[in-house]
């Protein structure tokens, strides 16, 4: 599935998510890098001696993340970006097809909650976006359960591919799920007052959940908006939003 896949690490448990989150998702063979974005402000009159520092600090700290879970990757650090913005370079310069991050540590337990660093890798990524739930190192769950996010739309087909090719690796089932809004259902039943933690359930089920992305009319660029906005800010299982492929990238919907 995903041969190239970059990885951020910031030497906390994030980190450590998301590399477990990497091995699951990765094709046999992958490669695999670690990477550190230091956005940290450099005084002009050490600038040299301050980035020197800086960079050997991260190093270390990605060899031990590196060496801590036994996984053969190249380390590489960036600084004077923001640490999507340094990912998304990196991902374009390194032709990875896959970026994993950790969700924000004030998450609960098994939780998605994206602090803004995590939200902004999603938004005009060159490449698919994983984000791994807080405790995902810990508990590392087989993907036994992928849900899929669909509605008929070629990002919705191109997800169904996608899981059914991770299902075929890992011997996992696939639920369908379709998300509709008040508006889309006014005319049919009520829904239960409880509907969100009812949703939210459901999602709760699942090892993985993937959702399909179109395009903001740059070429293979993940838009994190609507429906995958709201997944990945409430999901309670590891999310996989893919970037747009050429078959999909007829579909233009332009960024709020």
């Amino acid at each position: 599935m995903f041969g190239n896949i970059l990885i951020g690490v910031d030497g906390r448990a994030g980190g450590r998510d998301a590399i477990a989150l990497a091995r699951r998702l990765a094709a046999p063979g992958a490669s695999f890098t670690l990477a550190h974005v230091d956005a940290g402000p450099v005084s002009w009159w050490d600038h040299q001696m301050a980035e020197e520092r800086v960079f050997d600090r991260s190093a270390s700290m990605l060899a031990a993340e590196r060496e801590r879970a036994a996984l053969p990757a190249g380390i590489v650090c960036v600084g004077g970006a923001a640490p999507a913005r340094g990912l998304h370079d990196l991902a374009e310069e390194r032709a990875a097809d896959l970026i994993v991050v950790g969700s924000s540590r004030h998450s609960f337990l098994g939780r998605v909650l994206l602090g803004d660093d995590a939200r902004a890798s999603l938004d005009g990524a060159p490449c698919a976006v994983a984000i791994a739930p807080h405790g995902n190192a810990e508990t590392s769950p087989p993907l036994d359960e992928i849900g899929v996010g669909y509605d008929g739309s070629p990002e919705s087909e191109h997800a169904l591919a996608t899981a059914r090719e991770l299902a075929n690796r890992a011997g996992a089932r696939i639920k369908a799920l379709r998300v509709v809004s008040h508006q889309d259902v006014r005319e049919a039943e009520p829904n239960p007052a409880d509907w969100p933690v009812v949703a939210l359930g459901l999602v709760g089920e699942l090892d993985l959940l993937i959702v399909g992305a179109r395009v903001d009319g740059s070429p293979g660029r993940v838009v994190d908006r609507g429906v995958s906005r709201y997944l990945v800010g409430h999901a309670a299982c590891p999310l996989l939003v893919l970037a747009p492929t050429p078959a999909t990238a007829g579909s233009v919907v332009r960024a709020a």
